[in-house]
């Protein structure tokens, strides 16, 4: 790591010793903060195959029960219901702390189970079908939000993980060497003054 091309005075070896002190602090920072994104990170991960798996049942149980109600009533009369049917649902960003930050998600709101069609065209089947899909479109909707979070927590770690890097990898080191070459230009001036002094003291001694 070369150094950084700057006059090795004292005043500048006062600024890069700030500036190598606030890099280790930052540095230590962005590590802590890594850290709590990396953790937070799994936990949200390990609550998505959570979810994968109930929506895994969710479908098993979904499809089945469609396919039931196909096969009792027909293709017509199930497309006929289903053209009954009309919800409106309410999809809106919202606010999520994660790891001690701030991240966009989504939230969808459900709206209540209700029946659209007559009670003389009601069947067993569909009631069921209604029960199911809504259960696995509260899943797909809570997956939503929060794989939203966790592909936002991910790019956080990785915007972190780069400053982490360039500190420990960069500036850090390009700092600590420039101080030590300030350092030994100085020492290396204070020896010369000294000698030139003491020359400068010893030649008046002679004269006398």
């Amino acid at each position: 790591m070369s150094k950084l091309n700057i006059a090795p005075t004292k005043s500048n070896l006062l600024a890069i010793k700030e500036q190598l002190s606030v890099a280790v602090d930052g540095y230590d920072l962005l590590e802590q903060k890594r850290e709590i994104l990396v953790m937070e990170l799994m936990r949200i991960v390990e609550k998505v195959k959570l979810l994968e798996r109930e929506l895994d049942k969710a479908v098993s149980s979904a499809y089945p029960a469609l396919r039931n109600m196909l096969m009792t009533v027909g293709g017509d009369q199930t497309e006929r219901i289903s053209k009954s049917i009309h919800y409106d649902y309410n999809i809106k960003e919202k606010n999520v702390v994660a790891g001690g930050m701030s991240f966009k998600s989504v939230e969808v709101t459900l709206p209540k189970q209700q029946l659209f069609y007559s009670f003389m065209g009601t069947y067993a089947d569909s009631d069921k079908v209604m029960v199911e899909f809504f259960k696995l479109l509260s899943l797909l909707t809570e997956m939503a939000s929060i794989r939203t979070i966790a592909w936002r927590l991910a790019s956080e770690v990785k915007k972190t993980q780069r400053r982490v890097n360039a500190l420990d990898k960069m500036i850090i080191p390009q700092d600590r060497e420039t101080k030590t070459y300030i350092e030994s230009v100085l020492e290396e001036r204070e020896r010369e003054n000294t000698f030139v002094l003491k020359s400068l003291k010893n030649r008046k001694g002679s004269a006398k």
